[in-house]
């Protein structure tokens, strides 16, 4: 355990001082203007996350600390005019000692297609696209940015159909997103995913299994559907690309209520005793709220968000960390006075609480954590604790040191 905390004090001063060396002011990207008014232009983004850990909860011949590569994306979106936006996101996640591969060429080293989509606007306020998108349904945290998170990462469980419905949170359908007023609106209808995590489990009577597709066909279990709408009380947020902010730092202030739905006809099924599925349709509903806003004028700021989901994958689902039942969440990160206008102090806590039908019982997260930004979050430092209890079964606990940087 002391050893662990060397090394991430090792690492805590190194990044520092490294970052301490400037840092110029961003602007939103590297954008390369077409003509003179930039209304034509291509953007570029690329970031990168490394991550130093120490888990309590490893087998005895493992190590109880870890170097990864939490993430490494690129992004790029381009207009040729107002009406016309391309947007490609490629990168690679998690990338650890046991995933490296020696030439590189690995499942787990490769870099893959994230998303990629074409879209129209019509008129100054609505727009339609299609490809492999990211404007999903359910909650602001299905929709979250990993630039701009308060804690340290996005809650797990939030990203709700990761490897079940689509590829990676990204879903290849056609969507609608824009505004009315105050009330922001994104629906989509989508391919479903025919591979899924659940493609080599064991099949046990009685429980239900996300292979819809792979056992019933596309025409019974092709599709799903989902929509997220959020009315904005105060500051009115962006929509322009699908990522939600989760942390402003108090450079606005931003009071949203937001509700939204995933629903997946046929998504699971259960084996019968004949040897033939029956489907089992999967719901996902859940309402939220955030708030972000400066207190005073003394650059401390306040950020909170609260959730409550109910996920219906079918009966007595349990994979990891999808499970039939509820689920409740919320964070909140409290920005410490200071008169510099790029380093700040963010401490912060966070708490999951989720009901396991299959199990008749409940998992708890609870996450303490602080981030130190340098230049906004586009240098920053996150560490953070979690403490989480399935059941009966003993707590494991983890610290987590990130450095980060995007441009």
């Amino acid at each position: 355990m002391k050893k662990a905390f060397v090394l991430l004090g090792v690492l805590f001063c190194t990044f520092q001082y490294s970052y301490s060396q400037g840092s110029p002011d961003y602007s939103g990207g590297f954008k390369i203007k077409f003509n003179e008014d930039g209304s034509k232009y291509l953007r570029l983004i690329t970031w990168a996350q490394t991550w130093a850990q120490y888990n309590d909860a490893v087998a005895e011949n493992e190590s109880n600390t870890s170097l990864s590569v939490r993430r490494a994306r690129v992004l790029a979106f381009s207009q040729i005019n107002k009406d016309f936006l391309i947007l490609t996101h490629f990168g690679l996640n998690s990338l650890t000692a046991d995933t490296q591969s020696p030439t590189g060429k690995g499942d787990g080293s490769q870099i893959f297609l994230h998303g990629t989509w074409g879209q129209y606007s019509i008129g100054s306020k609505h727009a339609i696209g299609g490809g492999l998108h990211y404007w999903n349904g359910i909650s602001r945290l299905n929709n979250q940015s990993t630039l701009n998170m308060l804690t340290l990462d996005n809650n797990r469980q939030s990203w709700a159909t990761i490897g079940l419905s689509d590829q990676f949170a990204r879903h290849i359908g056609v969507y609608a997103k824009g505004s009315f007023g105050k009330l922001q609106y994104r629906v989509a209808i989508n391919e479903s995913a025919t591979t899924t995590l659940d493609k080599d489990r064991e099949i046990i009577l009685g429980n239900s299994y996300y292979l819809g597709r792979q056992e019933l066909g596309s025409k019974d279990s092709g599709k799903n559907f989902s929509g997220y709408f959020d009315f904005n009380f105060l500051d009115q947020e962006s929509n322009f690309l699908p990522y939600k902010v989760g942390s402003y730092l108090g450079t606005k202030k931003v009071f949203n209520i937001g509700a939204g739905f995933f629903y997946h006809p046929n998504g699971s099924v259960i084996a019968n005793t004949d040897g033939t599925f029956t489907g089992q349709n999967v719901s996902i509903l859940a309402i939220d709220a955030f708030y972000d806003a400066p207190l005073g004028n003394n650059g401390s700021a306040l950020t909170a968000y609260a959730s409550f989901q109910n996920n219906n994958y079918g009966q007595n689902y349990n994979l990891g960390a999808y499970s039939t039942g509820t689920m409740f969440y919320s964070h909140v990160g409290y920005v410490i006075p200071n008169n510099n206008k790029k380093v700040k102090f963010q401490p912060y806590l966070s708490f999951n609480n989720i009901s396991i039908d299959a199990i008749d019982d409940n998992s708890n997260r609870l996450g303490l954590g602080a981030n130190a930004f340098f230049n906004g979050h586009n240098s920053k430092l996150s560490l953070e604790y979690t403490n989480t209890k399935v059941g009966n079964a003993s707590a494991t606990n983890l610290v987590t040191l990130q450095a980060m940087i995007y441009l």
